[in-house]
């Protein structure tokens, strides 16, 4: 059995012609066929009188589970879970640092075909140090051995691949493919990763490149297959 993992920067449902278009991003989904996907940039915006990531639910069947990060008027911006799993628990963690935009992350545990799968996404932060301090406090949230499989992913705007914070990732998890991601319609950066433990359970890791998602967002989805069996 195999479970199909999504990280997916929807730069607030804003295609690289600039215009706002959910739709898009809800086609983009059902392309995707996902069975958790971790989305990064979710502003909430009325569409037809509903909630930008209740409308991207609701119309793809998926449950939501929202981990705001910032608030801005009236409107929330932040992370997001959409899952077919049952969720078991939730944690939202602040990842903010003084003077820096506000980050987070959502900690859930799923039901996964008969295995407990904790799945942690997230947005790091710009600055170097930033990133550094976030990760720390990201690993301390693995207690390996509480759920069946373990997975990070999410938009960690790290593209040195020596950097300390991709290092320390790479040496909890062990390593996994970097896959260019962004921008969009030419892509040449790995802003968007995955790590599962165990690492064996990562089946495939890859870039899904359709017309529509090249139009979609400035990030194209990362997927990665996961064997749950």
């Amino acid at each position: 059995m195999r479970l199909t993992l999504v990280t997916y920067n929807i730069h607030a449902a804003i295609g690289t012609d600039g215009r706002f278009n959910p739709a898009r991003v809800v086609d983009v989904l059902r392309e995707l066929d996902a069975d958790v996907v971790a989305l990064q940039e979710v502003e909430h915006h009325d569409v037809d009188g509903r909630d930008l990531l209740d409308y991207l639910a609701e119309q793809t069947g998926l449950t939501a589970v929202a981990g705001p990060t910032l608030l801005r008027e009236t409107r929330q911006y932040g992370n997001a879970i959409l899952t077919k799993l049952p969720v078991l628990a939730v944690n939202r963690v602040n990842l903010t640092l003084p003077g820096h935009e506000a980050r987070g992350a959502i900690d859930v545990t799923l039901a996964g075909k008969g295995r407990r799968m904790q799945v942690v996404g997230t947005h790091l932060g710009l600055a170097p140090w930033e990133r550094r301090e976030q990760v720390r406090k990201l690993l301390k949230l693995f207690e390996i051995g509480s759920a069946d499989i373990h997975v990070l992913l999410g938009d960690v705007n790290e593209w040195f691949l020596w950097g300390r914070p991709l290092r320390w990732l790479q040496a909890h998890f062990r390593p996994t493919p970097h896959c260019a991601t962004f921008p969009s319609r030419r892509p040449f950066i790995a802003l968007d990763r995955m790590w599962v433990h165990p690492r064996r359970r990562l089946e495939r890791l890859e870039v899904h490149v359709s017309s529509l998602a090249r139009r979609a967002s400035d990030h194209l989805p990362l997927k990665g297959i996961i064997r749950v069996d």
